[in-house]
């Protein structure tokens, strides 16, 4: 059967592209190119509370539309702003609930304006991103909207590397006090609970740890580089979860259309371990809620636009003049892998490889090992392609020795071709014959790149999910690995290393199909002009050291294949 090779691997590199945009949207919240998106479930569920999320109606919307007024009191609670800084972020914490409503990430500049740093927690515009706690469990618990007052104390970090803030709020009968504990170095701050009975009749007061953010879609996000920015999970039982705010909407939606029927959201509900976030692309803020003790989950809409995911925690029957403590984490920085692991299981999962976790994973860690010796992103890349080049040189061999091969029968097939042009089935059982006696396999020069499509595929969510290489340069005008060649000099490498490797390959007989071939790489170029620098920076040492490969084996073994 008469197969042209050139045309199978470039079917396989053009499937594989296909695949690796279709996971890009999936990444970015959007739906799949090959099935439509799924609908949640809808169950029987415990009514009440649950069906509003775990959180009572009153907990959810004040904070994002401005200072409430403080149930019962006389006048408007007036806010104060308390500012920390340590050597990793500028955090500022609202005495109005006690909420996180701006985080700085001091040694990140933003995505798109470089001049600022990187910026999580915020309350600005159309964007809204808290950390909010409170009490539920009876009317009038202090909350979110509950006025705090803060105790005096150091802003900075002590010499012990540690600074604390504590803020205590009473109102009906119950006494809350956050503390919250910065330490040097460190993206994890300690919220501790301290809930005081002050009344005169037991109850039964539950904590809730919600992370509060806007639907809008990230800066800088576009149909060519798309970025995820959504509700993530984590349990034991059930492993990571990636949610969308549109997932949220509609299932808001769903329950007011029937109203008082049982609802279950298309996410575990309940867990005595885990965490809850809200995921970004290279960052993350992570609610960790104190491990053994069991927990509601939930996702809700909160106002227009605005979204949450939580956890309600009981903290069982608290008698008059008791108190319960609480501990919990809020993680909130980088997708580092070594950091994210230390703070709770999975929580390394937010770091998202798609699809190709299994071969990803251990490449990045190689990678991760070169870079140790290396200190440069780019000769980082480079390295690893040479040393997958030499992994791969006897598959390749073979591969280019067939080539050799074909070149040398070349003239044998276009007689053929002429021969039995009138009676394709003649000509095809006489390439076959020719392909026997020459010992060439006609599909030998697939493997190689078929072999090589999951690295590269999962080379390109290494540099899309690893914070690592988020602003990491190469030389000259390769500033961020991560982001498109701002010159296109790359691609255009690209495009004259793949036209020179396919004038040392044998020639298409037809010539349209030669035509097309040459089109190819000019098409594939004009995609990689979309696609992060280090993906194709790989791509172009890749085809450099195939072409030397290829040229000395042409060279020196095409007169064997005689």
């Amino acid at each position: 059967m008469d197969i042209n090779k050139r045309t199978i691997l470039w079917i396989v590199f053009a499937v594989s592209l296909v695949a690796l945009w279709n996971e890009w949207m999936i990444s970015s919240g959007r739906p799949s190119m090959f099935a439509p998106a799924k609908t949640a479930p809808a169950t029987d569920a415990k009514a009440g509370n649950a069906a509003n999320g775990g959180v009572p109606a009153p907990v959810g919307t004040a904070t994002v539309a401005g200072a409430a007024a403080v149930p019962g009191s006389a006048a408007p609670f007036k806010s104060e702003v308390v500012t920390v800084t340590t050597d990793v972020f500028k955090v500022d914490i609202d005495t109005l609930g006690g909420q996180i409503k701006r985080l700085e990430l001091l040694k990140f500049k933003d995505g798109i304006d470089p001049t600022r740093n990187q910026q999580l927690f915020q309350q600005a515009g159309n964007r809204v991103y808290l950390a909010q706690t409170g009490l539920v469990g009876a009317p009038g618990l202090p909350n979110h909207h509950t006025g705090f007052t803060v105790r005096p104390g150091p802003r900075t970090l002590d010499a012990a590397g540690q600074l604390q803030v504590v803020m205590d709020a009473e109102q009906n009968g119950v006494k809350l006090t956050k503390t919250f504990t910065f330490k040097r170095g460190d993206y994890v701050i300690d919220v501790r609970h301290d809930v005081t009975n002050t009344g005169t009749a037991p109850l039964k007061p539950e904590l809730y740890l919600q992370l509060v953010h806007d639907g809008n879609k990230p800066e800088g996000s576009s149909w060519f580089n798309p970025s995820f920015t959504g509700p993530t999970l984590y349990t034991d039982a059930d492993k990571y979860k990636k949610l969308t705010f549109e997932k949220i909407e509609k299932e808001d939606a769903t329950q007011k259309e029937n109203p008082g029927k049982p609802f279950t959201p298309d996410h575990p509900t309940k867990a005595d371990n885990g965490w809850v976030a809200i995921s970004q692309h290279f960052f993350v803020s992570a609610l960790v809620p104190q491990a053994k003790q069991m927990h509601d989950i939930f996702t809700r809409k909160v106002d227009t636009n605005t979204y949450a995911i939580g956890v309600v925690q009981p903290l069982g029957t608290l008698a008059p003049g008791a108190t319960v403590s609480n501990n919990a984490k809020l993680y909130s920085g980088p997708q580092e892998e070594q950091a994210l692991e230390s703070v709770s299981p999975g929580l390394e999962l937010v770091k998202d490889y798609g699809m190709l976790t299994i071969v990803a994973k251990p490449m990045y860690w190689v990678m991760e090992k070169i870079h140790g010796a290396l200190g440069n992103w780019g000769w980082t890349i480079i390295a690893f392609t040479i040393l997958i080049k030499l992994i791969f040189f006897p598959l390749s061999a073979a591969s280019y020795r067939s080539m050799a091969r074909m070149k040398v029968v070349t003239p044998k097939m276009t007689a053929i071709r002429e021969r039995y042009k009138g009676d394709p089935q003649k000509m095809n059982q006489a390439m076959m014959e020719l392909y026997k006696t020459e010992k060439i396999n006609p599909l030998g020069g697939c493997l190689p790149i078929v072999v090589q499509m999951p690295i590269f595929i999962a080379l390109y969510w290494v540099l899309n999910a690893s914070v690592e290489m988020r602003g990491a340069p190469w030389i000259g005008w390769i500033h961020d690995l991560t982001r498109p060649d701002p010159f296109f000099i790359l691609p255009v490498l690209y495009a004259i290393s793949m036209y020179v490797t396919m004038k040392l390959n044998p020639q298409p007989a037809d010539p349209t199909q030669a035509k097309m071939m040459l089109f190819m790489p000019l098409a594939f170029s004009v995609m990689f002009l979309f696609f992060p620098s280090g993906l194709v920076l790989y791509w172009v040492v890749n085809n450099l050291f195939s072409i030397a490969q290829q040229w000395v084996i042409t060279k020196k073994l095409a007169p064997d294949a005689k």
